[in-house]
């Protein structure tokens, strides 16, 4: 029989085992391992039916069990330590507390930071991939650096999907219901004790209100938005049912309450719990774009005109670009977006031709009609950055729309490369190895914090110690898999007795490959199988064999996804390799801890750039694994030949995309017969593979330093978060109202601005080394004054087709007054700028001028989007080009 009601009933510890429910609720049991090695000791056997949960152990622990251990001295005295532990961890002074004390320190008081997924821990799943992993890890790294971050996201009823198979190999998907109060969640109450409530206005006059679950991610608070309550209508209710779920409107409502409802969250939780508010907003992708416009929204109601309130709320938000391809990204019809804005709707003090204005694709190259988050982000981000050196050039072309007139490389979007957080994903056995060799207090302070010396500590571990370490791992892997394995067979029809061959999956004595990730088409799950002969014969080579475990969920809605998943499964099955191949359905935290530890080469082969950054690699490498992957997002960043291998790529060469992923197919068999697995099995004189073990011991002592997502969040707060509070400081009322005033006025005057005549004091096709050419450069300006504009000569090295590459700008210096010649016959005022340009390259050698807007408030010189540059005519010596 069915219940028709469900709740959950608490245990009632004894008093002496009261802390545990502290343990219990803060996330921070996840990556430390002493606390979660007390909740195993409760019940190792229940501990693992929980699937390491500790809220769900609690709730299961017989109250015989529970008393013996109130009686038991030793484990209340590990108890008592656990709980000082957090207790110091979360109360004392960290790297961001340190920083404070500096005489120049300009830290944030605090940031908001909002994603539409958070992988922090598989007890709440709460994530689809590698965008939640990065928010978790983001979390749990800002709380070891003390960083005072609060999360913002929502609380999805039904998750992301579990994936089964069925027995051809076509990918099933479950959505289990979730109950908030069987997580590690509390509810965010009022004084009173009643739910705190945020809520949004709806058209038609309806309405969506929302609960505010808290997380506790060691320091750092996540709220997360639950729309699952009772008095919304059914549809309101179902808003935050599934992640990625639904059509255009349900997925624009959840992003409505992400971004504006989690802003009024926000200003909740602070109210109730005096945290300090936040002074920048980081965005992370556009899902959550809309908190922007809450924010100008309240600077509106104090009295601020929409484009200060703008200027203002720009100052504080930081906006970060996870995608590569415009297909990436959320974008809504216009009119599906005005319907909900507006006086009849949600933020009524806002003109909605000033909210679409912020999201239109109005540029070259974009659909009008169509308002696009990302971009939406861009516009009122002051700070924006791609996730790794390669996605932020591919970002700033991608976007270079918004800055007419500069070249992709001048676009305000700089990069911060992606890290991971060691202490979730760095095994065990790995961090026993790292605390016998430098103690246990060094070892975790190089994995949260970082510093180079520490990992240098790995250079004197013993290679011996090293290889069985691997050999260790990697037998646990297969342990794993062959759980795993039997559990999947058995959802597909099989009959235990048809499962024999399970036990002689995999050989823990073999060199694993591992993939696993999501499955859009551009990550190439099936690129392995473009030559079935020559992988077959890679798998069952007699001397030098491979094995493969791969993993991966494609989006509910991507059939072709399914159709890569169903042709690999297929392959897989055949009985000739199925003891050297498997794939494992329902990848998720819990599965990736044990393939990044327990692989031997992580691979990746992406179309290449469509790769932001891609971290499952960098999990490997932590845990001694090699990477070999095509030179996309990270990895194209910080390969080198001692950390692994780079897959050729044929982007440029090939004609077509099957030709493509022909070649660089028989360039992946290539490096694993001739290079991977002869490193592997070569040993040396003592029995060991010496030069495997010594790569894995360059991965670990230089490539782990910089992965780490503790060097990541630190980047984020000297390079964004810095700078946009000073920002946030600066442009107060008055000074965000003048700045509005002031662009308003520069765009209008613009068509005015104009490179009247250039020249230079040597002309010719050749010039000498060191030579200083003396430059006289007359501009018109229209309106505007010498104060609102710079004048800049652009020079470098050129191309064949005369483009200037490593441009280098050298500001140009007015004269004392304008040239009022013929003024009185109506001829525009001209100015004059001078100043020297060093001819300080050989080779081809070229320069340009231009007129940019310029005040002290702008964070750059593209900022606007406004550049004037000499016409063809401008002058016989413009653009004097030196070969």
């Amino acid at each position: 029989m069915k219940a028709i009601r469900r709740f959950t009933v608490r245990p009632v510890l004894p008093a002496p085992l009261g802390p545990l429910n502290e343990l219990a609720r803060n996330l921070r049991w996840s990556w430390h391992a002493g606390t979660r090695d007390l909740f195993r000791d409760v019940d190792p056997d229940l501990w693992a039916d929980s699937g390491h949960d500790p809220v769900r152990l609690l709730g299961a622990v017989p109250s015989a069990r529970l008393a013996a251990l109130a009686a038991d001295d030793t484990f209340l005295r590990r108890l008592g330590e656990a709980a000082a532990d957090l207790r110091a961890y979360v109360t004392g002074e960290r790297w961001y507390q340190e920083r404070q004390h500096a005489p120049d320190a300009e830290l944030p008081r605090a940031i908001a930071y909002f994603s539409p997924e958070f992988g922090v821990t598989a007890a709440l799943p709460q994530y689809s991939g590698g965008l939640g992993i990065l928010a978790g890890d983001h979390l749990k790294a800002a709380s070891d650096l003390g960083v005072p971050l609060v999360g913002v996201g929502l609380l999805y009823r039904h998750g992301y999907f579990r994936q089964s198979l069925t027995r051809d190999g076509w990918q099933q998907e479950h959505y289990p219901v979730l109950d908030p109060n069987e997580l590690p969640l509390t509810l965010l109450r009022e004084a009173d004790g009643t739910p705190t409530q945020v809520r949004l206005a709806l058209p038609r006059g309806r309405a969506l209100a929302a609960h505010v679950w808290q997380a506790q991610v060691g320091r750092v608070p996540l709220l997360l938005l639950d729309s699952d309550v009772e008095e919304n209508d059914p549809g309101a209710r179902e808003v935050t049912d599934r992640l990625y779920g639904g059509g255009s409107e349900h997925r624009l409502l959840q992003e409505m309450l992400l971004g504006i409802g989690g802003v009024r969250a926000v200003r909740t939780y602070c109210r109730l719990t005096g945290h300090a508010e936040p002074e920048v907003f980081h965005t992370n992708e556009g899902h959550a774009g809309f908190l922007g416009l809450e924010r100008i929204h309240e600077r509106v109601r104090e009295g601020l005109d929409f484009d200060a309130a703008l200027e203002s709320v720009r100052g504080g938000t930081v906006f970060t670009t996870h995608t590569p391809v415009p297909a990436g990204i959320d974008r809504f019809d216009r009119e599906l977006v005005a319907h909900h804005f507006g006086p009849d709707a949600e933020l009524p003090d806002l003109d909605v031709e000033f909210v679409l204005r912020l999201g239109m694709e109005t540029y070259p190259g974009g659909e009008p009609n169509l308002f696009n988050m990302a971009v939406m982000g861009l516009r009122l981000g002051r700070c924006a950055n791609g996730v790794s050196t390669l996605h932020g050039k591919v970002s700033r072309e991608m976007f270079q729309g918004l800055w007419p007139g500069f070249d992709p490389e001048e676009v305000p979007i700089t990069s911060v490369t992606n890290g991971v957080h060691a202490p979730t994903w760095v095994a065990p056995e790995v961090f026993a190895l790292g605390a016998r060799q430098i103690g246990a207090e060094r070892t975790d302070r190089a994995l949260s914090v970082g510093g180079s010396d520490r990992w240098d500590a790995v250079a004197d571990i013993q290679d011996g110690d090293i290889w069985l370490l691997r050999r260790e791992l990697r037998a646990q892997l297969v342990y794993e898999v062959r759980r795993r394995l039997h559990l999947s067979w058995r959802q597909r029809g099989a009959a235990t007795a048809e499962l024999g061959w399970i036990d002689e999956v995999l050989d823990p004595d073999v060199l694993t490959v591992g993939f696993a990730r999501r499955v859009p088409s551009y990550k190439r799950l099936t690129l392995m199988l473009r030559d079935r002969d020559r992988l077959m014969d890679l798998l069952t080579h007699p001397e030098r064999p491979v094995q493969i475990v791969v993993a991966g969920k494609a989006h509910p809605a991507d059939d072709g996804g399914k159709r890569l998943i169903q042709d690999l499964v297929r392959f897989t099955d055949d009985p000739r390799v199925r003891h050297r191949i498997v794939f494992l359905p329902d990848y998720g935290m819990a599965m990736a801890q044990k393939l990044y530890a327990g692989c031997d080469v992580w691979l990746n082969n992406p179309l290449r750039p469509l790769e932001a950054c891609g971290t499952s690699g960098m999990k490997a490498a932590l845990n001694g694994c090699l990477n070999l992957s095509v030179l996309d997002g990270w990895w194209d960043e910080w390969f080198e030949p001692d950390f692994g291998w780079a897959i050729p790529t044929a982007d440029g060469a090939a004609t077509d995309d099957h030709r493509r992923d022909d070649l660089e197919a028989a360039a992946l068999y290539d490096l694993l017969e001739r290079r991977v697995t002869a490193r592997f099995y070569e040993h040396g004189p003592g029995g060991l593979p010496d030069r495997w073990i010594e790569m894995v011991r360059r991965t670990l002592t230089r490539l782990g330093p910089r992965v780490l997502a503790g060097r990541m969040v630190r980047e984020y707060v000297e390079r964004l978060y810095v700078p946009a509070a000073r920002a946030h400081r600066v442009l107060a009322p008055d000074a965000a109202t003048a700045l509005a005033a002031w662009k308003s006025r520069v765009r209008a005057a613009w068509p005015g601005v104009a490179v009247d005549h250039v020249e230079a004091s040597a002309a010719g096709a050749t010039a000498e080394l060191g030579t200083t050419l003396a430059l006289r450069v007359r501009v018109q300006l229209g309106d505007l004054t010498p104060d609102d504009v710079e004048v800049q000569a652009v020079a470098g090295r050129v191309d064949p087709e005369d483009h200037i590459t490593d441009a280098v700008p050298v500001p140009l210096k007015p004269t004392s007054g304008p040239e009022r010649d013929g003024e009185a016959h109506g001829q525009p005022v001209r100015y004059v700028y001078e100043g020297p340009l060093g001819l300080d390259r050989t080779g081809p050698f070229g320069y340009t001028v231009r007129v940019l807007p310029a005040h002290r408030l702008l964070a750059d010189g593209a900022e606007l989007g406004l550049v004037a540059v000499p016409s063809e005519a401008t002058g016989e010596d413009a653009g004097v080009l030196m070969r």
